[in-house]
């Protein structure tokens, strides 16, 4: 079910504020990373990031239009006509360890669908709302583990069919069901989903087997609850919040409530500016201690965990780089820059609290060429569809804290790591 018009308008009406939480429990997933930008001698590949870019606009596109089918309104307000609108067809304490996939751009961990219980492996999505895997009779899935709706007893077939369009072309489509859904002893009964039949050509060579989304329904394909949301309203998790560490090893994803081993202090949250995508307002970003922006209000964030690449406006992301010592455009088509790697900037975002660095290693994603003196930037100015004066941080700026989403505050929050 959606969010009432109310809930919106309350949302919407709130203030960004810093505030801070106590901690709670849940139930931990570990996650693994698949995929890198870095390649193994160092250098930056350039065709992964211009072929991931694609994949984020891509994504942004359907889910804006989703959006826009949900509500009837255009998320962030926009005016533009270029959005694709579609026709419709006792409490566990819970980790989910993540799995870095290929070391540093998608996040994968095991879940279970299904009576008898098949396993999964799943790339864990913050920007959007729905779960698929591939079906039995997917021919061009890359990897073994199929959904068959004739071998589970908890199956129920359900009318319409699911089609998402990447930035290749290529379609995932397929039939919708109903299951029962577990993640790390959480368990989802009647978890609506898809079994897709087609996959996009990028999935062939990949090595996990579909997507689970943590986002809101008013940016799903299929217009429903995502597993997140379906567990709170089947009481099957302890809060309506879960938590996300990112890192090379000891990542995992939280259900219902925090890890307190895995922070230290409070939690610093921000209330959501709209209801769709994880997006807070009045974020400020300095470099080497100056501030970038100087509007009062700031700027819009989208909290992405599927892409490692932040990107922001094209002239609040010249003016950043304007910042930083013998910087330079170094893909101006894909609004990369490139500074020395002998200086590299400190760069921070904040949102009315306290400032939260971005690493030098996070946000350096490697040499230009072999042997060269110059490294790319994880900040790029590519418009990928957000709108004026909205910022994506993905996992460049993630792995830097411990990153709380709560449903029940309508908040995003940040902590130090451990």
């Amino acid at each position: 079910m959606l969010p009432s018009a109310a809930a919106v308008a309350l949302a919407l009406a709130l203030l960004s504020a810093a505030t801070t939480s106590p901690k709670f429990g849940g139930t931990n997933i570990p996650l693994h990373k698949r995929k890198s930008l870095i390649t193994v001698n160092g250098t930056f590949d350039r065709a992964a990031a211009v072929k991931d870019a694609a994949k984020i606009a891509k994504k942004y596109s359907y889910t804006q239009g989703n959006y826009l089918k949900n509500t009837g309104r255009k998320i962030n307000n926009r005016t533009d006509s270029s959005l694709t609108t579609f026709s419709r067809p006792p409490f566990p304490r819970q980790a989910e360890p993540l799995t870095d996939i290929e070391d540093d751009t998608e996040w994968a961990g095991t879940i279970t669908i299904g009576t008898p219980p098949k396993n999964f492996t799943i790339k864990f999505d913050t920007a959007s709302s729905d779960l698929w895997v591939p079906h039995s009779s997917c021919t061009s899935h890359g990897t073994q583990n199929r959904y068959n709706p004739e071998l589970s007893s908890t199956s129920t077939s359900k009318d319409g069919n699911f089609a998402i369009e990447y930035g290749d072309g290529s379609v995932v489509s397929g039939p919708i069901f109903t299951d029962t859904v577990t993640i790390a002893g959480v368990t989802v009964a009647n978890q609506i989903f898809s079994a897709v039949t087609t996959e996009a050509a990028h999935f062939l060579s990949d090595t996990t087997d579909g997507v689970l989304g943590l986002a809101f329904p008013a940016i799903s394909r299929l217009g429903q609850p995502s597993f997140f949301q379906s567990a709170m309203s089947q009481r099957s998790v302890h809060s309506g919040e879960f938590s996300v560490k990112l890192a090379a090893t000891g990542a995992e994803l939280f259900l219902g409530g925090t890890n307190p081993a895995l922070y230290t202090g409070d939690i610093e949250f921000h209330n959501l500016s709209q209801v769709g995508f994880w997006q807070i307002g009045g974020g400020h970003v300095t470099v080497n201690g100056s501030p970038v922006t100087s509007s009062c209000a700031g700027f819009e964030v989208v909290i992405d965990a599927g892409t490692t690449i932040m990107y922001g406006p094209a002239d609040q992301v010249e003016k950043l780089y304007n910042m930083v010592p013998d910087s330079q455009v170094f893909d101006a088509q894909s609004g990369l820059y490139s500074f020395s790697c002998e200086s590299m900037p400190n760069v921070t975002l904040s949102w009315g609290g306290r400032d939260w660095a971005i690493s030098q290693e996070n946000f350096n994603l490697g040499r230009t060429e072999s042997g060269s003196c110059h490294c790319v930037g994880a900040i790029s100015s590519r418009d990928v569809g957000l709108g004026a004066n909205v910022w994506l941080l993905g996992d460049s700026f993630l792995k830097n804290v411990y990153t709380v989403f709560s449903v029940d505050r309508q908040a995003v929050g940040f902590a130090q790591l451990a």
